[in-house]
């Protein structure tokens, strides 16, 4: 089986992620995606706390869309593919990535091990992809174009306005519920 690898801070979960997500599937990219958000992100501030986050993902769970609750305080992102090929040794991992993450990719840590992996890169921020994978040797990808482009900063920058076409109203609702941590 074919699983797609898509991890981020969601932070919120907003359609822009969930098209990319529905996409992957709809054009049988991948049989299934593995959604894991992860505790810290590339050094983000203001994360909202991880059991909010998971909250919002899990309204889009399904059979074919497994929201990961096991892996979200793994470090590195090389980690988190050898967990989860040790949890998964019969299925086929892609590397789902945006391709703006692409531009300094080779100072990821281990990130020659996750050129191993087929890639399926999410076009953003007008990124040459075809010249960023070039550059990493990496001939194992297909491009997914055309993807909506919504910022996660803009809906917490903006929660009191009319969001309508980027984020769910359960989101929002959860987004707005005080959480006990």
């Amino acid at each position: 089986m074919r699983l797609g690898v898509y991890f981020g801070s969601f932070n919120p979960v907003h359609r822009g992620h969930m098209q990319i997500v529905y996409r992957l599937l709809a054009e049988n990219l991948v049989d299934k995606v593995i959604v894991v958000a992860t505790m810290e992100y590339w050094g983000k501030q203001d994360l909202l706390p991880l059991e909010k986050r998971l909250a919002m993902l899990k309204l889009y769970a399904n059979e074919n869309i497994i929201i990961d609750e096991v892996h979200n305080h793994t470090e590195k992102t090389y980690q988190l593919f050898r967990q989860l090929h040790q949890d998964y040794p019969e299925d086929e991992l892609y590397f789902v990535i945006g391709a703006d993450s692409l531009i300094r990719f080779d100072q990821w840590v281990n990130y020659e091990e996750l050129l191993g992996y087929p890639f399926i890169v999410v076009e953003r921020n007008n990124v040459d992809i075809e010249a960023a994978m070039k550059k990493l040797h990496k001939q194992n990808y297909l491009i997914m174009r055309k993807v909506k482009d919504v910022s996660s900063t803009y809906i917490r920058e903006h929660l009191n306005e009319n969001l309508e076409g980027m984020i769910d109203q359960g989101v929002l609702e959860i987004m707005l519920k005080k959480f006990i941590v």
